[in-house]
C-alpha cells in the first residue's frame, strides 16, 4: 500500500474546503461565478468520504499513482471491465484513508485549540494584556 494520493487528497481537501474560503473573498466570489450545477456539487460535497473519492480518480488520472499496486492487475483478470474497476477499487480505498485522515487531523486539533485559547487565557489573567506571549 501506498499513501501518495492518501496525502495529496487529503492536502487538496483541506485547501479547497478549509483553508481557500477564508483567505479573503475572492474564492467564494469565484464559487458563485460557477455554473449552478457545480456550485452545488462544491457546497455538497464538503464530506472528506465524497470528496476523496473524485479527488483520488482525478489524482490517479492524472499521476498513475496507486494505493493499492495490486490492484493494477484486475485488467487481466477480469478483462476490459477490469481497469474500470481496478480504479474504482483503488479510489474507494483512497478515499477512506483520506476521510480517516481528515477525522483524525480534526480531533487532534481541538484539544490543540483548546490548549491554545487556555494559554492566552492564563498569559492575559497573569500578565494582563497578554503582551507577555511567548511561542
Amino acid at each position: 500500500m501506498t499513501f501518495e494520493l492518501t496525502l495529496l487528497g487529503t492536502a487538496i481537501h483541506i485547501l479547497i474546503w478549509e483553508k481557500l474560503p477564508e483567505w479573503g473573498t475572492w474564492f467564494k466570489t469565484l464559487i458563485s461565478l460557477l455554473p449552478s450545477p457545480l456550485r452545488t456539487l462544491y457546497e455538497q460535497w464538503h464530506c472528506p468520504f465524497c470528496a476523496g473519492f473524485w479527488i483520488a480518480l482525478g489524482l490517479h488520472w492524472m499521476t498513475g499513482f496507486w494505493t493499492i499496486p495490486e490492484l493494477n492487475g484486475l485488467s487481466t483478470r477480469l478483462g476490459t471491465v477490469g481497469t474500470p474497476v481496478a480504479w474504482i477499487l483503488d479510489a474507494l480505498a483512497t478515499a477512506t484513508l483520506i476521510y480517516t485522515a481528515i477525522i483524525a487531523l480534526k480531533a487532534a486539533g481541538l484539544p490543540a485549540m483548546k490548549a491554545h485559547m487556555m494559554k492566552e487565557d492564563f498569559m492575559t489573567s497573569a500578565f494582563g494584556d497578554g503582551s507577555a506571549t511567548t511561542d
